[in-house]
């Protein structure tokens, strides 16, 4: 994944770009041979010879991808980035540069081959591509174009909606290609060869300088730092918000039809995500989020909706692409997210936790943000004892789910000790109370199950649940006791395989279809088993997990252990966050769940 904080692109080990959106991540997409080997469109950069060998990795503490191609005695490098715009700086890229691939050949000449070939409107609509001049190809939509710049030495063969472009460089020279995306009737100046170059540095400092803000120092710099700066690139800047994942569809079974659109901002993913980057002691997201929390409450003001658009617009239709075949044939394609109508009550708590989270390092609580808090605490009052749909948004069941409750009486938990900052009142803080007591009472009353001996999905029910682990994450009982102990030993028997952890049992949940282990679900029994004190088996199993990601230190949604395949959206924050949340507890500091060791506050 690269990406300039309003979009993000996927690029393949074969040098191909597969997935793009523009302008921004919610967007139809200009490349999108993710979900279409056909009909998706991609842009290719490789030797021209087959049967080169590659190598890629991230440059040091850069969202800057580096692959070097080797044929023979020939070695070639390409640097894909997408340019951000940097504060303050001199060179400003123009706002329709998108992408630069660098080429510069490190022994031997090189000939290369670029495949241009986008698509618009989610496939559905073929471009039409036409030379401006030598070193300049557009590609015409209904309301935009893609503008391609190459080499104008280079040879170039339209065809088929699609551009071939063939060159030849030299050891000592360098060449770059460049992708703009604008309205129709604009038409982007070249850009040179050494302005490429000093966009390049000038983006590789700002991730590196982004990083550097951190004030982690312990035995996990890599995951730590890999997983921080993929949770960034999930940031779309001009808002602050973040979404779930930039991709749509991502099967969580190859040739299932559990595929959905997480191109979105969903209020409990990004409150975990600014939190686990706080643990970090990055505090300006945390701020930026709650400021777009503001702005998208503001145009609703009775509830929060779940998800959102990255702008705060909540509408959000979900509809199917029948003429696109999917990643490996897994259909539908899904475009929107029904969900967005649910009642997911957890979130409530998430969000008091990142507002405490958040006062913690800046002890401010500006006046819009302390009264739309008391009106989620208000909201917390009012509907604790309601059902809903739950973390995994359970589309025909509703019910009184465990980590709904637990989250709802971390909000009020949470909001009390806020309270300096929050000034409830008196008998707002006396129904805080009350209500904070009695959600643990039934936590602790309905949820365990004394005949399974574990805590389960939902109060009153028997199914099991990876969702249990909350009980001690947030710290409503220790982890050492005896339920917790017990219901770990229930997980570990029946919801493992190969150590890893499913949600729950795939064919009992209300879809019935096979799905891969849970990966955040996998780092929570991390987190409690640090906490339990079982140092060596959870940093065992975060062994594991870390092995889950590709070459690049990337993770999805979900993996099947079988096959090592990852499954569901990819990259995924929820997993990404995860990472840092189980990193803390490895070393004893438990991060966004609960007390912030070394920053006041208590569990």
């Amino acid at each position: 994944m690269i990406g300039d904080l309003r979009s993000a692109a996927l690029v393949s080990k074969q040098g191909s770009i597969d997935w793009m959106c523009l302008p921004r991540f919610d967007s139809p997409w200009v490349f999108g041979r993710l979900l279409d080997w056909d009909k998706g469109g991609f842009l290719q950069l490789t030797p021209a010879l087959e049967g080169a060998s590659m190598f890629r990795q991230y440059r040091r503490d850069s969202n800057v991808l580096q692959t070097i191609w080797t044929l023979e005695h020939s070695r070639m490098r390409v640097v894909d980035f997408m340019p951000v715009a940097v504060p303050g700086k001199k060179l400003k890229p123009p706002e329709s540069l998108r992408l630069i691939r660098m080429l510069q050949p490190l022994a031997g000449r090189t000939e290369w081959k670029l495949t241009f070939k986008p698509r618009f409107d989610y496939g559905r609509q073929l471009p039409s591509l036409r030379e401006l001049r030598p070193g300049l190809v557009a590609a015409y939509g209904e309301d935009a174009g893609v503008f391609l710049q190459y080499p104008d030495a280079a040879t170039l063969e339209l065809a088929d909606g699609a551009a071939v472009i063939t060159g030849r460089i030299m050891p000592g020279h360098r060449a770059a290609i460049l992708l703009h995306y604008a309205g129709a009737r604009s038409v982007p100046a070249a850009i040179g060869i050494d302005v490429a170059h000093a966009i390049l540095h000038q983006t590789d400092d700002y991730w590196m300088n982004w990083l550097r803000s951190t004030t982690y120092r312990g035995r996990f710099d890599e995951p730590l730092h890999r997983s921080a700066l993929a949770l960034k690139l999930m940031q779309h800047l001009p808002t602050g918000a973040f979404v779930a994942a930039p991709t749509t569809s991502l099967p969580e079974s190859v040739g299932g039809s559990l595929n959905w659109d997480y191109r979105y901002s969903w209020v409990r993913d990004t409150s975990d995500l600014v939190n686990a980057l706080g643990e970090m002691g990055f505090d300006d997201e945390a701020d930026g989020f709650l400021r777009w929390v503001r702005a998208a409450h503001d145009r609703h003001p009775k509830d929060f909706k779940i998800m959102y658009r990255i702008d705060g617009d909540d509408r959000l239709p979900e509809f199917v692409l029948d003429e696109l075949e999917g990643y490996r044939r897994s259909k539908p394609v899904r475009i929107g997210n029904a969900a967005v109508d649910q009642v997911q009550l957890d979130m409530y708590g998430e969000l008091m936790q990142t507002a405490y989270t958040c006062w913690q390092s800046r002890k401010t609580l500006p006046k819009p943000r302390r009264e739309i808090l008391l009106q989620v605490v208000d909201h917390i009052l009012a509907s604790w004892e309601k059902e809903d749909s739950g973390i995994w948004e359970s589309r025909r069941r509703p019910r009184r789910y465990l980590y709904s409750q637990v989250m709802l009486w971390v909000g009020l938990d949470r909001a009390l000790k806020l309270d300096r900052g929050l000034r409830m009142g008196t008998v707002r803080r006396a129904a805080a109370k009350r209500t904070r007591a009695l959600i643990k009472r039934q936590v602790l009353e309905l949820g365990y199950d004394e005949e399974i001996g574990a805590f389960t999905q939902a109060l009153g029910h028997k199914d099991l649940d990876a969702t249990a682990l909350a009980v001690p994450m947030y710290e409503m009982l220790p982890a050492t006791d005896p339920r917790v102990v017990s219901t770990v030993r229930v997980l570990q028997e029946k919801l493992t395989n190969h150590g890893f952890l499913y949600r729950y049992v795939p064919e009992e949940s209300e879809f019935h279809q096979p799905e891969g282990v849970f990966i955040i679900c996998t780092l929570w029994l991390v987190n409690v088993l640090a906490q339990m004190g079982r140092l060596e088996e959870a940093e065992e199993l975060f062994s594991r997990v870390t092995e889950t990601a590709n070459d690049l230190g990337l993770f999805a949604e979900e993996y099947d252990p079988t096959t090592g395949e990852m499954l569901g959206n990819f990259p995924q924050a929820f997993t990404h966050l995860s990472v840092i949340n189980a990193i803390f507890n490895l070393e004893g500091r438990p991060s966004g769940k609960g007390r912030r060791s070394g920053r006041g506050g208590g569990g």
